[in-house]
């Protein structure tokens, strides 16, 4: 029998976190449900990770923002932040410290599954390929790229850093595109399983964050350049170690 993928939510609204229980129980998914980020802690100290976090912004005590903050220092869990459907800012500072993708409320829960299933497919593609298909190593210019653990290394200065899984994904599709321009769509699709919406600013704030994993002036970028009008290039040789 298949297992069925575990979702944790995690709202101080009863009627919200009611509704998404129903809701994505009735699509598939095993789901549990906390209502702040004393009791995700208890819960994950007692099962475990789930396989992927709805996590609302606003909660008393630790707010979202900070609880994602807390998750990333031990876990590269896929989290999706609920967020107020006005407030662009906190899309984007979710997304700056790690959240692989944010919905705004209200939201269609067509939409919501449509997200979910998008993370997850992303989130099996980086993570399931087998030793014969994915190099232990990548080396590109001054870094190397652990693709078991998720994490790069500058072999200059052994400074280190975990990646979450949609800085992961975006960095493997640079690694294996060297030299090639891609447009934002193809970023998109790629790290979140759709296409770039208009004016949506996820594609800026990825590509910042990766940038600054990797030391790169924002101004002056040595290794993931901006091609205006077209996209972006890795400008850097990348070789493989299996």
């Amino acid at each position: 029998m298949q297992v069925k993928t575990h979702i944790l939510v995690v709202d101080d609204d009863l009627e919200i976190r009611e509704l998404l229980d129903e809701y994505l129980s009735k699509s598939g998914f095993n789901v549990s449900t906390v209502e702040d980020g004393e009791s995700l802690n208890q819960y994950i100290d007692q099962q475990g990770f789930p396989d992927l976090i709805l996590l609302d912004v606003m909660l008393p005590g630790d707010d979202g923002f900070t609880l994602c903050q807390q998750l990333r220092k031990s876990s590269n869990v896929p989290i999706i932040m609920l967020t107020a459907v006005s407030d662009e800012m906190d899309q984007i500072i979710g997304l700056e410290i790690g959240a692989d993708d944010y919905i705004a409320k209200p939201f269609n829960p067509r939409q919501l599954i449509a997200r979910i299933k998008a993370v997850l497919r992303r989130v099996n593609i980086t993570q399931e390929p087998t030793h014969d298909t994915l190099p232990k190593q990548i080396h590109f210019g001054d870094w190397s790229l652990d693709t078991l653990a998720h994490r790069i290394v500058n072999r200059e200065t052994d400074q280190s850093h975990d990646l979450s899984g949609s800085d992961f994904s975006l960095l493997m599709l640079f690694l294996n595109r060297p030299n090639e321009v891609l447009d934002r769509d193809t970023i998109s699709i790629a790290t979140k399983g759709r296409e770039s919406l208009p004016f949506e600013r996820a594609i800026d704030v990825q590509l910042s964050r990766l940038r600054n994993r990797l030391g790169d002036s924002a101004k002056y970028p040595h290794y993931i350049k901006t091609m205006r009008g077209n996209g972006y290039i890795l400008a850097v040789s990348v070789e493989q170690e299996r």
